[in-house]
């Protein structure tokens, strides 16, 4: 009778022990700021500068690192901002690094002609926060991602 106690002791103390380690680790996720931070990109004032929106938003974070990207098309001729913008209604604006992805094709987003296309990757913790809060139908808006845009000169 004696161990059987122990051993249900045994159990309880690992359950205490996991659900504190996940609640620490948790916390210190949380509280660290993103990978990337938003600032003003340093075109110059008198370069107009414009705005679009991705072709396609992909978020599968479950799949790992670099699975919650957009797909940007921009034409030929125009230099792109070096980070994007994601603005969720109530949210602090995130931002997130490009990787240029080509001229034919990239995630079955064919590129139109004098156009190249662009792949935005948002951080997967700052996505994966904003998915346990309920956000991720917001998160697959395409008004709220954003990539400014300027004439080469």
């Amino acid at each position: 009778m004696f161990k059987v106690k122990s051993h249900k002791y045994k159990y309880l103390y690992l359950l205490f022990t996991i659900t504190l380690i996940a609640i620490i680790g948790y916390t210190y996720l949380s509280k660290r700021s993103p990978i990337v931070g938003c600032y003003e990109d340093g075109f110059s004032n008198n370069t107009q500068k414009y705005y679009i929106h991705p072709e396609k938003i992909v978020v599968k974070p479950w799949r790992g690192q670099h699975h919650v990207f957009s797909i940007f098309m921009i034409p030929g001729g125009y230099l792109n901002d070096n980070l994007f913008k994601l603005e969720i209604p109530g949210e602090k604006t995130y931002c997130g690094v490009l990787a240029y992805e080509g001229t034919v094709e990239a995630e079955g987003i064919r590129a139109k002609p004098g156009y190249y296309l662009m792949k935005g990757l948002i951080n997967t913790r700052t996505a994966l926060r904003l998915i346990s809060q309920g956000k991720v139908e917001e998160l697959k808006k395409i008004d709220n991602w954003k990539l400014g845009y300027s004439k080469i000169q």
